[in-house]
């Protein structure tokens, strides 16, 4: 019983979030200890802008390892390398969009 209640759940926040991004990467993000905001800032450090970044990343979520990772030995060795995206090329290129826009610091520092 419990088990069909938490499917359920899951299926509605599935269903209810607003765009591709949340239904695609904040439900697994939450319970990790270190933020989207702070990920996103690690990408930031590493790749420099934009461009870089989106492409970094997109190639990390196509073909996850160790050694392309950003995040310190001691995060992987805690939560393990993600699993390789199934989302397409057009859906990644989508919510990369949508997280940089969210989170980047350029157009909102004054």
């Amino acid at each position: 019983m419990v088990r069909k209640i938490m499917i359920l759940v899951m299926l509605l926040t599935y269903l209810n979030a607003s765009d591709a991004y949340e239904r695609n990467c904040v439900g697994c993000h939450r319970d990790l200890p270190t933020s989207l905001q702070r990920m996103f800032m690690n990408y930031l450090l590493v790749y420099g802008g934009e461009k870089n970044m989106k492409a970094g990343l997109k190639h990390y979520l196509q073909y996850p390892s160790k050694h392309i990772s950003v995040m310190s030995d001691l995060f992987i060795a805690n939560y393990g390398i993600k699993s390789k995206t199934t989302l397409s090329s057009a859906q990644l290129d989508e919510i990369l969009d949508i997280y940089w826009d969210k989170f980047k610091v350029f157009d909102k520092l004054k």
